[in-house]
């Protein structure tokens, strides 16, 4: 049985990386990337153990393995991941809903996968109504950044309640979407799911 849960161990956050790493676009062929998605980012575990001290990440284990994951990421990472420092500043000039993203208080999704044998099954809303279920009462909404070229990412992130509130091309000339999901106003309906482990 599928359960969804908070990261806590070192095996965990080891999972995650095999999972995230078998998703990096840089591995997969032209064909996989317009059909089943990819991350673009890689982490090492000393980035998720310094992410980690500050929030946990939600995941969907099928026993021992890591099946799908939403990395949750706080402004304080920034500090210790010197590569997240362009994306926060970055946020003292988008404006949402009249003000700079970096006037809320709000958490970052670090990178969201779902394994390609668990894809079709409910877990990426599954695992995103626990991250919003887990953070909502600390943050005001979520935030993340989706290559355009993602269209399964950019589909399913809309689909659940993210709006798309700025786009930019970066000097690689990728496109890519700032999403928000503003938890004060979207709902989020799923089936029911298991949850364990859901506490810090």
């Amino acid at each position: 049985m599928i359960s969804i849960a908070n990261s806590s161990t070192t095996k965990e956050l080891e999972g995650i990386l095999k999972l995230q790493k078998q998703n990096l676009k840089n591995d997969l062929t032209p064909e996989q990337i317009k059909e089943q998605g990819f991350v673009t980012v890689s982490h090492s575990l000393d980035d998720l153990e310094k992410m980690h001290q500050y929030e946990p990440n939600i995941i969907a284990k099928d026993g021992e393995e890591v099946a799908a994951y939403v990395l949750g990421m706080t402004e304080q990472s920034k500090n210790d991941i010197p590569r997240l420092t362009e994306m926060y500043e970055s946020f003292d000039h988008i404006l949402y809903q009249n003000k700079p993203v970096s006037a809320y208080h709000y958490i970052v999704v670090g990178q969201v996968c779902v394994g390609q044998n668990y894809r079709g099954k409910g877990l990426f809303d599954q695992c995103y109504n626990a991250y919003k279920d887990f953070f909502k009462s600390r943050y005001d909404f979520a935030i993340t950044e989706i290559a355009s070229i993602n269209l399964r990412s950019m589909n399913a992130h809309k689909r659940i309640g993210f709006e798309v509130i700025y786009t930019y091309t970066d000097s690689s000339e990728v496109e890519w979407n700032v999403v928000v999901w503003n938890w004060k106003i979207n709902q989020l309906s799923v089936g029911s799911f298991q949850l364990t482990n859901f506490n810090n």
